[in-house]
């Protein structure tokens, strides 16, 4: 059994065994991997694409989920008390929550799998499943030299795992005072796109469009990066602020293609975390 809380709990190896996993459930193995087993969600009403993929995912394997809202974590009682009664009826635990170390302590009072849907300082599934679709279009993904263009925040966090995991190759892009630590950063989308390969974007609050002027990412800029660049900004996205409507536009987009790798790499991702108590079910 295994949790899955952050990218930087994995060993490449480990990221490696769960694309061939992911391979291998496209392929249409692993049917029936949850027969008899129920998935406890919790997610916000706000979630589409990770929860409807969540929930398709346990599905197509087999299994059952059973839904709640993330505000049910926040509940006075004690999570230990709570994860004591799932213990009996849960085998899987999926939950997004802002803050980790509720998600850290579920981990700690359950002997069931825990993973991470998303916090406000990371989200693995997602940044997986990018690398997932990169491995899958580059001649080699590990070499690409990777851009971030965005402030400080989860998104720009998991890429930085990934980046510490896969030893990729990370620069930021962002306005004066919103840098990763640890990342190199820039602040003029012209000069920082050259050179670079992969080109990620987050959203932006509206109260810091202005700071990120000289930051979006237009058909223009991506015209300056290597030969081969491609745009894949973490959804929502939103034309004309932190993208501009003609990149969304062109041949450098590729965020349609790439999230459709969510359901099989979030499938493998369960799988990874309980196949040792699994390993019979065949």
């Amino acid at each position: 059994m295994r949790d899955f809380i952050r990218l930087t709990d994995l060993q490449p190896n480990d990221v490696y065994h769960i694309f061939h996993i992911a391979d291998e459930v496209a392929k249409g193995k692993y049917r029936g991997f949850l027969k008899g087993k129920s998935a406890v969600l919790f997610f916000p009403a706000s979630s589409i694409r990770t929860r409807v993929t969540f929930e398709k995912g346990i599905y197509l394997l087999g299994g059952q989920s059973i839904l709640f809202p993330t505000d049910a974590l926040n509940k006075k009682e004690d999570l230990r008390d709570v994860c004591g009664y799932l213990n009996h009826w849960a085998d899987i635990i999926v939950a997004r929550h802002k803050d980790i170390q509720i998600l850290e302590k579920i981990s700690k009072y359950t002997k069931v799998p825990v993973i991470n849907a998303m916090t406000d300082v990371n989200h693995p599934c997602e940044i997986l499943a990018d690398l997932y679709a990169l491995s899958k279009m580059r001649e080699d993904f590990i070499c690409d030299k990777y851009l971030f263009c965005g402030k400080s925040g989860n998104i720009g966090l998991a890429w930085k795992e990934a980046s510490e995991v896969m030893g990729l190759d990370l620069s930021q892009c962002c306005g004066e005072g919103y840098e990763i630590e640890g990342i190199k950063a820039c602040h003029d989308i012209r000069e920082a796109v050259i050179g670079k390969d992969i080109i990620c974007t987050d959203s932006l609050p509206a109260d810091v469009l202005e700071d990120f002027r000289s930051c979006q990412v237009t058909k223009e800029a991506m015209g300056m990066a290597n030969p081969k660049a491609v745009l894949n900004p973490c959804p929502p996205f939103y034309r004309g602020e932190e993208v501009s409507d003609d990149v969304i536009d062109s041949g450098y987009f590729v965020g349609y293609e790439f999230k459709k790798s969510l359901l099989a790499v979030q499938q493998a991702v369960m799988i990874w975390c309980m196949e040792n108590d699994e390993k019979d079910w065949r």
